[in-house]
């Protein structure tokens, strides 16, 4: 983890030992209950060119916009796991049933995605 400021935004950094695949690997946490603004996106893909990183990972309680998935598609470097996708991993590695609780359902949701 980072300190609480003077971060450029950056909550984690990892890093991947692979010699062809890896290195630094920023990763941004946004607790909201809405749409991550594309700015938080572009901002991470600044940091990661700041940073020289090889990956950045934005995490959120809630969801990304098509302008966000185009961006992180296009960079070919991000990775954006949204309220469901955060559901599901907790789930998965650590047998956490997290409840998600949003004021709506968000595009392309079901509501057991936040139950």
């Amino acid at each position: 983890m980072t300190q609480a400021s003077r971060d450029d935004g950056v909550d984690a950094v990892a890093t991947n030992e692979d010699p062809i695949t890896g290195g630094l690997c920023i990763i941004q946490a946004k607790r909201t209950k809405n749409a991550v603004p594309a700015e938080a996106v572009r901002a991470l893909a600044g940091v990661m060119h700041d940073k020289a990183a090889a990956k950045g990972i934005l995490v959120t309680t809630g969801w990304f916009g098509k302008i966000s998935h185009d961006f992180a598609y296009r960079t070919g470097r991000m990775e954006l796991i949204d309220g469901r996708g955060l559901k599901a991993l907790l789930l998965e590695h650590l047998g956490i049933d997290a409840l998600i609780g949003l004021p709506m359902v968000p595009p392309g949701w079901g509501t057991r995605d936040l139950t």
